[in-house]
């Protein structure tokens, strides 16, 4: 009989690519438009001063959405579905990388560490410029921004969603040129591969530990779906002050990530290093759980068709 603790994981090689493109391209789209608002809470959380405009993550939600409407939860969402590409870029890197080191050590949270971290680091160079956008847009608030720039009306008309992507795009460019795009890159990687590198070993070792405790006939797909969240918990908490330096550097136009780290410790004190935390979990539970379960329903439906029957996945 199957040992139930070693929960099997479906590598690159056992999948049909075709269908594992294809299905993932669905799922992050459905993913992003269930957890975008509170991305956008988020931004807005870590990059206020203090509580000048919301008291947390559930006020900011009924702030906004009394005076902006839907439409101001998701401002800047069409510039950020940009970010699939980069999607696609992180499974393959992370599934590619897992095989490549599993050549040299077969240890399932050192290949998830490496892979995590690599996957990472390919997604962060494609994601930062789009992102740097995005955020600009999330800031503008009803008649006025919370950030650098603001969106200009034409004769009192308010411009089309892509127009004011237009706009904040030759905004950024006027003012910071190119790098402008770039900006907060480094603190984006300090973020996020951390992030990436811990999430995966976390994931795997929660996992195991819920199997060993469980009983045998629990399904792999329940205990992986409340894995995500816990291995998501810890990694936010982990990441979290890097995450508000980073947000305040790319909207605010800072330049010095240790500047702008001793600017948030002297106006706000070590609890600024939280801001957007409970944000962040909120916004990762259900999308690490549909992230999850989608993410390994996608690889099960993905499998050569040799393999669906071979073993219990």
């Amino acid at each position: 009989m199957e040992d139930k603790r070693n929960i099997p994981i479906i590598e690159w090689e056992h999948l049909d690519k075709r269908k594992f493109y294809v299905f993932g391209i669905c799922m992050t789209m459905m993913i992003r438009v269930s957890v975008y608002p509170f991305t956008l809470i988020r931004t807005r959380l870590q990059v206020q001063k203090g509580k000048s405009l919301y008291n947390g993550t559930f006020d900011a939600f009924v702030k906004i959405l009394r005076t902006e409407g839907t439409a101001g939860l998701y401002r800047g969402f069409l510039v950020n579905t940009f970010t699939l590409i980069s999607g696609q870029c992180y499974v393959t890197t992370y599934e590619l990388t897992r095989k490549y080191v599993s050549r040299y050590n077969n240890n399932n949270a050192v290949k998830s560490l490496v892979a995590g971290g690599s996957a990472s680091l390919v997604a962060q160079s494609i994601t930062v410029p789009i992102d740097v956008v995005s955020q600009h847009l999330m800031m503008q608030r009803k008649g006025e921004s919370m950030g650098r720039f603001k969106v200009q009306n034409q004769d009192g008309k308010r411009l089309l969603v892509f127009g004011q992507t237009k706009d904040i795009i030759v905004q950024i460019f006027k003012a910071d040129g190119f790098r402008g795009f770039y900006r907060g890159y480094v603190a984006s990687l300090l973020t996020y591969i951390p992030n990436s590198a811990v999430w995966w070993p976390f994931y795997h070792f929660y996992a195991e530990q819920l199997s060993s405790l469980t009983p045998k006939d629990c399904p792999h797909l329940l205990l992986q779906a409340i894995s995500g969240p816990l291995a998501a918990a810890t990694a936010s908490t982990l990441t979290n002050p890097m995450d508000v330096v980073r947000a305040r550097v790319q909207v605010e136009g800072k330049s010095s990530i240790i500047l702008t780290f001793k600017q948030l410790i002297a106006e706000e004190g070590p609890w600024g290093l939280t801001k957007g935390l409970s944000a962040r979990i909120i916004s990762a539970t259900p999308s690490t759980i549909v992230i999850v379960v989608g993410y390994e329903t996608l690889k099960k439906l993905s499998l050569r068709p040799e393999l669906v029957d071979s073993r219990h996945w």
